[in-house]
Protein backbone atom coordinates (compact mmCIF):
# COMPACT_ATOMS: atom_id res chain seq x y z
CA UNK A 1 0.00 0.00 0.00
CA UNK A 2 1.40 4.08 -0.95
CA UNK A 3 1.23 6.94 0.69
CA UNK A 4 -2.64 8.31 1.26
CA UNK A 5 -1.16 11.73 0.01
CA UNK A 6 -0.26 9.97 -3.46
CA UNK A 7 -3.72 8.14 -3.84
CA UNK A 8 -5.63 11.83 -2.78
CA UNK A 9 -3.56 14.59 -1.92
CA UNK A 10 -3.71 15.93 1.45
CA UNK A 11 -5.25 12.78 2.76
CA UNK A 12 -3.10 12.82 5.27
CA UNK A 13 -3.79 15.97 6.83
CA UNK A 14 -5.69 15.49 9.86
CA UNK A 15 -5.66 12.09 12.12
CA UNK A 16 -7.69 9.96 14.68
CA UNK A 17 -5.88 7.55 17.13
CA UNK A 18 -9.40 5.86 17.14
CA UNK A 19 -9.68 5.24 13.25
CA UNK A 20 -6.98 5.08 11.47
CA UNK A 21 -7.63 5.20 7.24
CA UNK A 22 -5.52 3.35 4.32
CA UNK A 23 -6.51 4.07 0.92
CA UNK A 24 -5.33 1.53 -1.91
CA UNK A 25 -6.01 1.92 -5.83
CA UNK A 26 -6.98 -1.74 -6.99
CA UNK A 27 -6.01 -2.64 -10.27
CA UNK A 28 -8.63 -2.62 -13.02
CA UNK A 29 -10.83 0.19 -12.36
CA UNK A 30 -10.10 4.38 -12.43
CA UNK A 31 -12.27 5.63 -10.21
CA UNK A 32 -12.51 2.49 -7.60
CA UNK A 33 -10.39 2.83 -3.97
CA UNK A 34 -10.31 0.72 -1.52
CA UNK A 35 -10.06 2.56 2.18
CA UNK A 36 -8.90 0.31 4.68
CA UNK A 37 -10.71 1.39 8.34
CA UNK A 38 -8.71 0.35 11.45
CA UNK A 39 -10.73 1.10 15.13
CA UNK A 40 -13.74 2.04 15.34
CA UNK A 41 -16.96 4.53 14.15
CA UNK A 42 -18.55 6.38 16.68
CA UNK A 43 -20.80 10.10 17.81
CA UNK A 44 -16.54 11.17 18.50
CA UNK A 45 -15.32 10.72 15.51
CA UNK A 46 -17.65 10.30 13.06
CA UNK A 47 -17.10 14.22 11.47
CA UNK A 48 -13.56 12.87 11.07
CA UNK A 49 -14.31 10.02 8.84
CA UNK A 50 -17.08 11.93 6.86
CA UNK A 51 -14.13 14.63 6.42
CA UNK A 52 -11.64 12.39 5.29
CA UNK A 53 -14.08 10.33 2.98
CA UNK A 54 -15.49 13.60 1.43
CA UNK A 55 -11.88 14.59 0.49
CA UNK A 56 -11.92 11.23 -1.72
CA UNK A 57 -15.24 11.47 -3.04
CA UNK A 58 -13.97 15.43 -4.23
CA UNK A 59 -10.69 13.81 -6.01
CA UNK A 60 -12.90 12.12 -8.07
CA UNK A 61 -12.93 8.69 -6.84
CA UNK A 62 -16.33 7.76 -6.67
CA UNK A 63 -16.27 4.02 -6.22
CA UNK A 64 -15.64 3.06 -3.08
CA UNK A 65 -14.40 -0.14 -1.45
CA UNK A 66 -14.80 0.15 2.70
CA UNK A 67 -12.43 -3.01 4.01
CA UNK A 68 -14.08 -3.65 7.58
CA UNK A 69 -11.82 -6.29 8.75
CA UNK A 70 -10.18 -4.65 10.92
CA UNK A 71 -13.11 -2.11 12.11
CA UNK A 72 -13.95 -3.35 14.99
CA UNK A 73 -17.37 -1.16 16.38
CA UNK A 74 -19.20 1.08 14.51
CA UNK A 75 -22.68 2.85 16.25
CA UNK A 76 -25.46 4.27 14.72
CA UNK A 77 -24.04 7.57 13.77
CA UNK A 78 -21.42 5.73 12.07
CA UNK A 79 -23.89 4.09 9.86
CA UNK A 80 -25.20 7.09 9.23
CA UNK A 81 -21.89 8.38 8.06
CA UNK A 82 -21.79 5.29 5.33
CA UNK A 83 -25.24 6.06 4.19
CA UNK A 84 -23.91 9.47 3.26
CA UNK A 85 -21.12 8.66 1.35
CA UNK A 86 -24.05 6.43 -0.63
CA UNK A 87 -26.15 9.53 -0.91
CA UNK A 88 -22.74 11.71 -2.15
CA UNK A 89 -21.53 9.07 -4.31
CA UNK A 90 -24.47 7.52 -6.48
CA UNK A 91 -25.85 10.97 -8.07
CA UNK A 92 -22.21 10.99 -9.66
CA UNK A 93 -22.28 7.30 -10.89
CA UNK A 94 -20.69 5.78 -7.75
CA UNK A 95 -21.40 3.50 -5.24
CA UNK A 96 -20.48 1.96 -1.85
CA UNK A 97 -19.29 -1.68 -1.65
CA UNK A 98 -18.82 -3.31 2.11
CA UNK A 99 -16.15 -6.22 2.83
CA UNK A 100 -15.15 -8.11 5.52
CA UNK A 101 -17.43 -7.04 7.63
CA UNK A 102 -16.77 -8.69 11.32
CA UNK A 103 -20.26 -10.29 12.49
CA UNK A 104 -20.81 -7.48 15.37
CA UNK A 105 -20.43 -4.76 13.12
CA UNK A 106 -22.80 -6.30 10.37
CA UNK A 107 -25.05 -6.96 12.96
CA UNK A 108 -25.67 -3.01 13.82
CA UNK A 109 -26.55 -2.82 9.96
CA UNK A 110 -29.21 -5.33 10.28
CA UNK A 111 -30.50 -4.35 13.64
CA UNK A 112 -31.01 -0.36 12.12
CA UNK A 113 -31.93 -1.92 8.59
CA UNK A 114 -29.11 -0.67 6.66
CA UNK A 115 -27.79 -4.13 5.58
CA UNK A 116 -30.16 -4.08 2.04
CA UNK A 117 -28.87 -0.68 1.21
CA UNK A 118 -25.25 -1.82 0.83
CA UNK A 119 -23.30 -4.00 -1.64
CA UNK A 120 -21.62 -6.55 0.79
CA UNK A 121 -18.71 -8.73 -0.81
CA UNK A 122 -16.73 -11.31 0.51
CA UNK A 123 -13.19 -10.22 -1.90
CA UNK A 124 -11.77 -7.48 -2.92
CA UNK A 125 -11.85 -9.00 -6.77
CA UNK A 126 -15.70 -9.56 -6.38
CA UNK A 127 -16.31 -6.01 -5.09
CA UNK A 128 -13.87 -4.58 -7.86
CA UNK A 129 -15.47 -6.45 -10.44
CA UNK A 130 -18.51 -5.29 -9.10
CA UNK A 131 -17.68 -1.86 -10.33
CA UNK A 132 -16.00 -2.89 -13.69
CA UNK A 133 -19.70 -4.77 -14.34
CA UNK A 134 -21.77 -2.61 -12.83
CA UNK A 135 -20.23 0.12 -15.23
CA UNK A 136 -20.53 -2.20 -18.81
CA UNK A 137 -23.67 -3.16 -17.79
CA UNK A 138 -25.40 0.15 -16.77
CA UNK A 139 -24.02 1.85 -20.12
CA UNK A 140 -26.40 -0.05 -22.14
CA UNK A 141 -29.74 0.23 -20.28
CA UNK A 142 -28.41 3.62 -18.71
CA UNK A 143 -29.63 6.43 -18.74
CA UNK A 144 -33.11 5.22 -18.70
CA UNK A 145 -36.74 7.39 -19.35
CA UNK A 146 -39.69 6.27 -17.52
CA UNK A 147 -43.13 6.93 -15.99
CA UNK A 148 -43.73 6.87 -12.58
CA UNK A 149 -46.28 4.16 -11.69
CA UNK A 150 -47.89 6.22 -9.09
CA UNK A 151 -48.41 9.53 -10.41
CA UNK A 152 -47.24 8.77 -14.02
CA UNK A 153 -44.44 11.99 -13.85
CA UNK A 154 -41.85 11.08 -16.71
CA UNK A 155 -38.22 10.85 -14.47
CA UNK A 156 -35.01 9.79 -15.59
CA UNK A 157 -32.48 7.22 -13.64
CA UNK A 158 -28.59 7.53 -14.39
CA UNK A 159 -28.30 3.81 -12.87
CA UNK A 160 -29.84 0.91 -10.74
CA UNK A 161 -31.06 1.69 -7.19
CA UNK A 162 -33.56 3.28 -5.21
CA UNK A 163 -34.79 6.50 -5.26
CA UNK A 164 -37.98 8.85 -4.61
CA UNK A 165 -40.07 10.09 -6.86
CA UNK A 166 -39.84 13.93 -7.25
CA UNK A 167 -43.23 14.70 -7.06
CA UNK A 168 -45.18 12.05 -5.03
CA UNK A 169 -42.14 11.13 -3.36
CA UNK A 170 -42.97 7.45 -3.75
CA UNK A 171 -39.84 5.12 -3.24
CA UNK A 172 -39.10 3.59 -6.60
CA UNK A 173 -36.77 1.01 -7.28
CA UNK A 174 -34.71 0.13 -10.78
CA UNK A 175 -32.88 -3.15 -11.21
CA UNK A 176 -30.16 -3.52 -13.33
CA UNK A 177 -32.66 -4.64 -16.36
CA UNK A 178 -34.27 -1.17 -16.13
CA UNK A 179 -37.55 -2.51 -14.88
CA UNK A 180 -39.22 0.11 -12.16
CA UNK A 181 -41.18 -1.55 -8.70
CA UNK A 182 -42.28 0.33 -5.97
CA UNK A 183 -40.15 0.47 -2.90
Amino acid sequence: MGNNDDIVPGFNEERDDSLRITLERPEGSSSCVVLYLNGYIDTYNSAFFQKRVSKVVESGLVDLIFNCAALNYVSSTGIGCFTAFLKMVKPKGGDVVLLDIQPKVYEVFQLLGFSQFFNIKDSLSDAVAFFVQESAETAQIFPKVFTCPVCSKKLKATKPGRFRCSECKSILAIDDQGEVSLG
